[in-house]
């Protein structure tokens, strides 16, 4: 489930330093007062979590990181713990508020040394010690200096537990890419802003659980306006923030109030997809779920969910007159790559509805024959990277080394919104962009898109805008995921296992 205790604002690096300079020049606070903060807070969440660690070694880098560091260090000396720093290079050569918290640590009689060579010293680290990783900040640029990383890898190597201060060193906290190496943390302590690459892309693989502390500078009334001067780069969201804007329903209700939904797929061989679209566009409320499909997938469509009206169409020209009944359509879920499957997205694409394109609707879509110059600002795009890729003309792992600004090329390019899926879903319309922490490793199975892609439909057909119907569908669908896990286990976690959990959490 979406971590309720993160901020709903997310910062570039940039920003945050910016943050960072406010407090100090504008609020008056000096650098190494917040210094000693950040290690307070580090500590605390540290003593926390492992109350009963024997001992604590700090790997200490040559900046303001390190400082942090550092008042780590000297706070643990001061209760009496076992304490170490070891240092990539030559603590001497750290300047200001990072100089000043290593003379700190010095005066409390801290052990300081510069490490010879860090795979020796980790062999002899074991479980009762616990790691603190102030190596490198969110300053990083470009892939880790081969001495980093060499200390990050044999920091890999430990089986003692790794707390990261402010972000798992070597992580970028723009993009959520691994740069060369990174720390793989169980706890991450970040400040002042909340950096948006920690929650998306290859991070949450690194940084473990993530607390946030903003060091007390919210409570500096002098520092209100100038800090509102500095604007998220985008916003957490979570299934709360957006589920209020489903209306509760009136006493006279009836099912024309809450829309119609058509799913179009299901290509030969591919049945199940549009079934499954179809039964969760029908658990999210909408008032009518209509299908079109293979002639051959009506009797077992129906045989699923009897409460669908299901039409065999052969093609597009079959398919015209039924688009004259929904409010939107869903096209995608195992719409294959075959002319009827082309026909299919033509006639859809064709009409005025809202749609929600989806699976091979996208690859179709990418190729660029079938729907030539495609912009249109109703629609609502859900590509996996794989499908962002073919729809940029470019690589997965150009996608995956900035999600933020793969998912604003595909909203300028197609119009809209978009919803770039994966681990820290990014949903981006024209002028903000979104991100939800939800989910879990279990959803990497068949047919979640096409869950994911029904919601979403159904949420539109009863009167959400696109923008909050793709929001509170993402959150739905992977906070259903997280219950159903609750259950079973991620591994052989279904599709079809998160819909009782999504009309749960849609009726809660």
């Amino acid at each position: 489930m979406s971590d309720s205790t993160l901020p709903q604002q997310l910062f570039r690096a940039e920003q945050v330093r910016q943050l960072d300079k406010l407090t100090i020049e504008v609020g008056g606070v000096p650098g190494i007062q917040l210094m000693k903060r950040a290690g307070r807070a580090v500590f605390d969440a540290l003593l926390e979590r492992w109350p009963n660690a024997e001992r604590i070694l700090v790997c200490a880098g040559g900046g303001n990181n390190a400082g942090d560091g550092y008042v780590i260090a000297a706070l643990a000396a001061q209760r009496h713990m076992a304490v170490e720093v070891l240092s990539i290079a030559s603590p001497l050569s750290l300047k200001g508020d990072a100089q000043r918290a290593y003379q700190f640590a010095l005066q409390e009689g801290v052990l300081v040394s510069v490490a010879e060579s860090w795979s020796t010293k980790m062999a002899d680290v074991d479980g009762n010690t616990v790691i603190v990783d102030a190596l490198l900040g969110t300053g990083l640029k470009g892939c880790v200096r081969e001495d980093y990383f060499t200390a990050i890898s044999a920091m890999n190597t430990s089986t003692a537990p790794v707390i990261a201060v402010d972000i798992p060193s070597g992580l970028c906290s723009d993009t959520g890419t691994v740069q060369g190496e990174a720390v793989q943390a169980e706890l991450t302590v970040t400040f002042i802003g909340c950096k948006r690459g920690l929650l998306t892309g290859q991070a949450p693989a690194y940084t473990g659980q993530i607390l946030f502390d903003d060091l007390a500078i919210a409570n500096i009334a002098k520092l209100e306006s100038a800090l509102a001067e500095v604007k998220p780069d985008s916003w957490r969201i979570s299934t709360e923030s957006f589920k209020q804007k489903l209306k509760p329903r009136p006493v006279d209700a009836h099912k024309g109030l809450f829309g119609h939904a058509m799913m179009i797929g299901g290509d030969t061989g591919f049945g199940g997809a549009v079934a499954m679209a179809a039964e969760a566009c029908a658990r999210s409320g909408v008032g009518l779920t209509s299908v079109a499909t293979r002639p051959q997938y009506v009797t077992p469509i129906l045989v699923r969910l009897p409460e669908a009206m299901v039409a065999g169409v052969a093609s597009g020209q079959e398919l015209e007159p039924l688009l004259k009944r929904p409010s939107v359509v869903v096209i995608g879920p195992g719409l294959g790559q075959s002319p009827w499957s082309e026909q299919m997205l033509q006639q859809a694409f064709a009409t005025k509805l809202p749609l929600v394109l989806d699976a091979d609707g996208l690859n179709i879509l990418a190729q660029g024959r079938v729907v030539p110059n495609a912009h249109r600002e109703n629609w609502v795009l859900t590509p996996h990277p794989g499908e962002a890729a073919r729809l940029l003309g470019c690589s997965i792992a150009d996608i995956q080394a900035d999600r933020f600004a793969a998912a604003h090329q595909l909203q300028q390019r197609y119009g809209g919104v978009v919803v770039l899926k994966g681990a820290g879903t990014l949903i981006a319309d024209e002028e903000n962009c979104y991100l939800a922490n939800v989910g879990n490793p279990g959803m990497a199975s068949g047919g979640m898109g096409d869950v994911l892609a029904g919601v979403i439909g159904g949420l539109i057909a009863q009167g959400m805008d696109l923008l909050h119907a793709a929001c509170l569908g993402v959150c739905v669908h992977g906070d259903a995921a997280d219950l159903a896990v609750l259950d079973g286990g991620e591994r052989g976690l279904l599709a079809s296992d998160l819909i009782p959990y999504i009309r749960e959490l849609l009726n809660a």
